[in-house]
């Protein structure tokens, strides 16, 4: 019964998170798709630093090592990033040299979208343990987590789309992929009900490598393609859309964990 719970709470998290952060992005926000790069970025880095570092930071592990696995992960995202521009390089052949900044960044783009999509699964694998500890500890503390989990992760899937429908015009295809990193939180919790004890230990450090990729993919190819001349109110509405993301995040995560 409790194995059943856990995977019935990791689906509705996971899946659940990101078919209602789908409906808000391609239906309520639909029309401001120009926006919704600045909200990624503000989603990812806010999901980064107000919640996913501070809960890792928290833990007994030494604060020495999570910075070498902070640090390791973005180096791991810059390599996985010169992989694809090798990749890209070779199948085109030196063209990719002669190509325009608008060319450049809609690969950054593409590349970008590989990180989000394996940051998320590591994200989501790591909140299967926590919702599976949370039913092994009791019933309703895991409905809590379940619910905590599909809360937060609503404004940091509107980024993982956003960041995806820039790769790609077709939107079945980004809610697809986001929908199986999603599906990823059943995994955890089902090798947490098993592991959950061996596991713990580790997690934070999931926490961490998750961290790593929405800091990279925020800075490295997100933020990038906002530096760009604007008007006045267009520089505005950039910087507005880009603290909501980051203050949705940080909102949810007052209201679930209460700090």
């Amino acid at each position: 019964m409790t194995l059943l719970s856990i995977v019935l709470g990791t689906l509705a998290a996971g899946i659940g998170s990101v078919w209602l952060a789908a409906a808000l992005s391609f239906g309520l926000l639909a029309r401001y798709t120009q926006h919704m790069l600045s909200l990624a970025a503000g989603a990812l880095l806010g999901t980064a630093f107000l919640h996913l570092l501070p809960e890792a930071f928290e833990s007994t592990a030494p604060p020495q090592q999570l910075f070498v696995t902070l640090l390791l992960g973005l180096v791991f995202f810059f390599l996985l990033d010169k992989a694809e521009l090798w990749h890209h390089g070779h199948e085109h052949g030196h063209s990719h040299s002669h190509e325009d900044h608008h060319g450049n960044a809609a690969h950054h783009h593409a590349s970008g979208g590989w990180a989000v999509l394996a940051g998320d699964s590591v994200h989501c694998f790591g909140d299967g343990i926590l919702i599976a500890s949370a039913f092994i500890a009791d019933w309703r503390l895991g409905c809590l987590a379940a619910l905590a989990v599909l809360a937060h992760e609503v404004p940091h899937h509107m980024g993982d789309l956003a960041v995806l429908r820039h790769t790609s015009s077709n939107r079945r295809a980004a809610l697809l992929k986001v929908t199986l990193a999603g599906s990823i939180t059943a995994l955890g919790g089902f090798l947490g009900y098993w592991l959950v004890d061996s596991l713990k230990h580790y997690l934070v450090y999931f926490l961490v490598v998750a961290s790593s990729s929405f800091i990279y993919v925020a800075l490295a190819d997100l933020i990038p393609q906002l530096q760009k001349r604007l008007s006045l109110s267009e520089t505005l509405a950039q910087i507005s859309w880009l603290a909501m993301g980051i203050g949705l995040v940080s909102a949810v995560s007052f209201a679930v964990n209460g700090h």
